[in-house]
């Protein structure tokens, strides 16, 4: 990874709580929320990471969140103690920004309890204020209470959300240029890492056959070929995925491909707004 010079010389030893990174795409973002964590995790600190970004996901499938706690002693990416999930349903927040939130501060929740120090939040790079990116970040903000908001910005695409926190002292505004080695995606590219993250998901994947009618199913049972669904303990953390395959309403059972094993502590089916084909592994929205 190129470290540009002003990530070097941040000063990161009395940051504690959430650190929020937001930018829009193909600034960095990504890469420095991973070299914020790595030295963290060198200082010796009990950080955890939060991969905010359902669409261009790094710790898990494409759809979710996922929190990831650093192990002891170990300063690598991806962390390698502890991991909590949240289904989206979709690869975009716009639509979506409700679970969006309430994901996030179920996962922070979830690494506070496990002993996290510091967190760091990687957001998605939806920061349009046309389609509810400003209004997104403002309420993760509020919600969240970050310590510290690292903004990467380009040009001007971040001051609709700057210009504000400039003049509040809700939290520590870091403004950051973004890294010279960055390298941007066009959408087939982005497509492609979404294919290639849920090919490796579900590659020892086997159909699973549940009980519906005694599963909770949210936000209802109208089951669509191919749907993806998350398959949730009784806290709405993620057990595992599954593409839906069959569904018999009258017996009340749906049969999934997925790479869980048992039904065990499945406490109920969340249904997403994406159909997966398992020949190709690209996704589309429900009803196209």
């Amino acid at each position: 990874m190129d470290i540009p010079q002003a990530w070097e010389q941040l000063s990161t030893e009395k940051l504690r709580g959430v650190l929020l990174v937001i930018g829009a795409p193909d600034v960095g973002k990504s890469s420095f929320a991973r070299y914020l964590y790595r030295r963290l995790c060198a200082e010796g600190r009990a950080a955890a990471f939060l991969d905010g970004d359902p669409g261009q996901s790094t710790l898990g499938p494409p759809a979710t969140l996922t929190l990831a706690m650093s192990a002891e002693g170990d300063h690598a990416f991806p962390p390698a103690g502890r991991l909590w999930r949240r289904f989206v349903g979709a690869v975009s927040p716009r639509g979506h920004m409700l679970p969006v939130l309430v994901g996030a501060a179920r996962l922070m929740e979830a690494g506070r309890e496990a002993g996290a120090e510091v967190i760091v939040y990687d957001t998605s790079g939806l920061v349009d204020p046309a389609q509810g990116g400003v209004n997104l970040k403002l309420a993760k903000i509020d919600l969240l209470e970050p310590a510290a908001v690292f903004a990467i910005q380009r040009e001007e695409e971040l001051e609709p959300l700057l210009t504000p926190l400039r003049r509040s002292q809700r939290a520590l505004l870091i403004e950051l240029r973004p890294s010279a080695a960055v390298q941007p995606r066009d959408p087939p590219t982005r497509q492609a890492h979404r294919a290639a993250q849920f090919a490796h998901y579900f590659a020892k994947a086997r159909l699973l056959a549940l009980d519906c009618g005694r599963l909770a199913v949210f936000p209802a049972p109208n089951f669509v070929f191919n749907q993806l669904a998350a398959l949730e303990d009784a806290r709405g953390f993620t057990l595992g995925l599954g593409i839906v395959r069959s569904a018999d309403l009258k017996p009340g059972q749906v049969t999934l491909l997925t790479p869980l094993d048992s039904p065990a502590g499945v406490d109920a089916l969340r249904l997403g707004d994406l159909t997966l084909d398992p020949r190709t592994w690209r996704d589309q929205r429900v009803g196209e």
